[in-house]
């Protein structure tokens, strides 16, 4: 995996990505208190206890090949305002997929996702070279769902009775997905997008 997706930190404007690593610790217990996010049920945001442990896991992940966690840093103030990942990563066909991403309240709906996104994916495709980027997200999830056709990624269908949700019940998995055919068109209405809320 290392010969495939490397460290590496993007930046565009005031947003920032870089590796998660247990120094994020603390922002990340903060960002994740702006708004309680532990207690929605559709997403895997940790606790404050166990901010830690999410870390711990994520570098696991990473060293075993199978995610790269990133902090998502504001990057005049170096405030974390939340985190995001390659996963289900399959060098030997460049697909990837990006997901265990949430975001502080207060910067949710605003540009933060839209310029995580353009980031993620510019490297994914135009550095990496991947030939189809994907996305998971809860059937609940209806704003998560809504958020990734708005990048135009096309839904490739559910996976019934998928995984477990943090309350013990099962949830079914809407799979999205975007080819490099279709980047092109993707890459310029997120410009148009961030030029429009003036942050491009």
């Amino acid at each position: 995996m290392m010969t495939f997706v490397r460290p590496v930190i993007l930046q565009r404007d005031d947003v920032r990505l870089e590796p998660l690593a247990l120094e994020h610790e603390a922002g990340l217990q903060a960002a994740a208190a702006d708004g309680e996010l532990w207690q929605l049920r559709v997403t895997s945001v940790p606790t404050a206890e166990d901010t830690r442990g999410y870390i711990e896991r994520a570098l696991q992940s990473r060293a075993a090949g199978q995610r790269f966690a990133f902090a998502v840093i504001e990057a005049s103030s170096g405030k974390v305002l939340g985190t995001t990942s390659y996963h289900d990563i399959l060098p030997e066909v460049k697909r990837l997929e990006i997901g265990y991403t949430w975001y502080a309240k207060s910067v949710q709906r605003s540009h933060v996702n839209t310029c995580c996104k353009l980031l993620l994916l510019s490297h994914a495709f135009d550095t990496l070279g991947c030939n189809v980027v994907g996305w998971r997200t809860d059937n609940f999830n209806f704003a998560s769902q809504r958020a990734i056709e708005r990048l135009g990624a096309k839904k490739d269908g559910v996976i019934r009775g998928h995984a477990l949700r943090r309350d013990g019940t099962i949830r079914d998995t809407v799979m999205y997905s975007l080819h490099q055919a279709e980047w092109p068109e993707v890459r310029a209405h997120l410009e148009y997008l961030l030029r429009r809320t003036n942050v491009g």
